[in-house]
């Protein structure tokens, strides 16, 4: 979402993006077959029920994917652009919007799996086997990333550089998802 300094778009902004993170992160959990009976995925549960719970009556999953999350992010956050500009005073086609709220999106799902990495890494710097519940949760979410570059790359004397490289090639596509939709514009 554009930053603007209008205190109000700012309210809404955060509100969009933390609605928009709990929604994706429910999303991934789904994805990747998550625990739910974790007290995280219990607390992500009631927040984003109200908005899927209906949705899915009208949207079915298709081949284990909760599509009504993905429409309700990609509505989310088309909502939230436009009341922003809205306030700034600015008007864009349906199309611009559209395609803004896709880019949002993508780059909003990058840089969460950037910060679960993260979060996952000092985990096991800090605490390594930590019995938090969000541990484990990190771990499933991250291995689908993870997993790949651990395959590819030996242990360095018992040191584990796989989140290393995939937050570098993560970084790296949130900058080619910039500078494409820089292009376009």
């Amino acid at each position: 979402m554009p930053q603007t300094g209008n205190p109000l778009a700012f309210l809404i902004e955060t509100v969009v993006h933390l609605y928009l993170v709990a929604l994706l992160l429910r999303f991934l959990l789904q994805a990747v077959r998550a625990n739910f009976y974790n007290p995280v995925s219990h607390m992500l549960v009631r927040v984003t029920d109200p908005v899927l719970r209906p949705l899915r009556r009208v949207v079915p999953g298709v081949g284990g994917i909760d599509v009504a999350a993905l429409v309700a992010m990609f509505a989310i956050q088309m909502l939230g652009l436009w009341l922003v500009l809205l306030i700034v005073g600015r008007s864009v086609s349906l199309g611009w919007l559209m395609a803004l709220s896709l880019y949002n999106l993508i780059d909003l799902a990058l840089l969460t799996l950037i910060v679960t990495i993260v979060v996952q890494a000092i985990i096991s710097w800090v605490s390594p086997g930590a019995g938090h519940p969000a541990a484990s949760l990190l771990r499933q979410v991250n291995e689908p990333v993870l997993g790949p570059f651990r395959r590819m790359l030996p242990m360095a004397g018992g040191l584990d550089l796989s989140p290393l490289f995939a937050l570098i090639a993560l970084q790296f596509l949130r900058l080619l998802l910039r500078s494409i939709w820089q292009w376009l514009l």
